[in-house]
């Protein structure tokens, strides 16, 4: 990942912070969006300590006038963008018969509606790049039957739909677009679940145990790296063997 720059959405915590790591440690560019100036600020200065140039940019992801500002932050400061992480999520769960109108509507802007676009700003950019790549987080929720997440699943199969879309209307600019779809994962998203949930989680994986964001490292550096150059339109579902296929 050497002297290519890196968006990661999300990035003060969690997966987010976990991938951020990796892209520094090898050899990227890191640029930090998250909501909080001074998660962002955290986030970019421990990049930094491990080696790295980082920087944060203060994002809402679901405000589509905070995407073009990213993008121009990120360009201004490095020059250009090579590489686009859609990890920012909002995990809003209703039962249906009971969601809201509001509930439906910031899962949109969050999980569908912001990735579409922040790629779109992204893209003048990516076509300039030689060593261009998307990479979206979905979830396993995208595959499965998922009572009381349908909303925040739904948005992730549509994601994974733009996905492919991405992927084929863009290859001929030399972008590859693909996806991780983590399954159980311990962060702050996962542990603010009751704890019979998370067991019920756990115990559909084949391993028996949560995954740490660390181990969500190694298939996004297969997909953002050379390492990773005929793969496109993909997804790699990282779930402990939980989901059916």
């Amino acid at each position: 990942m050497s002297n290519r720059t890196v968006i990661v959405t999300g990035g003060s915590r969690g997966i987010g912070l976990a991938l951020a790591e990796g892209f520094v440690l090898g050899g990227a560019r890191v640029v930090v969006a998250s909501r909080k100036p001074e998660a962002c600020d955290k986030a970019a200065a421990h990049l930094r300590d491990l080696g790295g140039q980082a920087i944060g940019v203060p994002t809402h992801v679901g405000d589509v006038e905070d995407l073009g500002r990213l993008v121009q932050c990120t360009v201004d400061e490095f020059g250009g963008v090579d590489v686009v992480v859609n990890n920012a999520a909002n995990p809003l769960a209703q039962p249906l018969g009971s969601i809201t109108v509001d509930a439906l509507t910031k899962s949109f802007e969050v999980n569908l509606r912001g990735p579409v676009f922040l790629v779109q700003e992204a893209l003048p950019h990516l076509k300039g790049s030689p060593n261009a790549a998307v990479l979206n987080i979905v979830s396993v929720g995208a595959f499965i039957f998922s009572p009381m997440l349908s909303i925040y699943s739904s948005m992730k199969a549509a994601m994974m739909s733009f996905t492919r879309s991405m992927a084929a209307e863009f290859a001929h600019h030399g972008i590859r677009v693909n996806a991780i779809a983590p399954g159980p994962v311990d962060t702050y998203m996962m542990q603010q679940n009751p704890q019979e949930m998370i067991d019920a989680m756990i115990g559909g994986t084949l391993v028996k145990r949560l995954a740490t964001a660390d181990e969500m490292v190694g298939p996004a550096l297969l997909l953002c790296s050379d390492a990773g150059s005929y793969i496109t339109g993909s997804v790699i579902i990282a779930d402990g063997g939980g989901t059916p296929r």
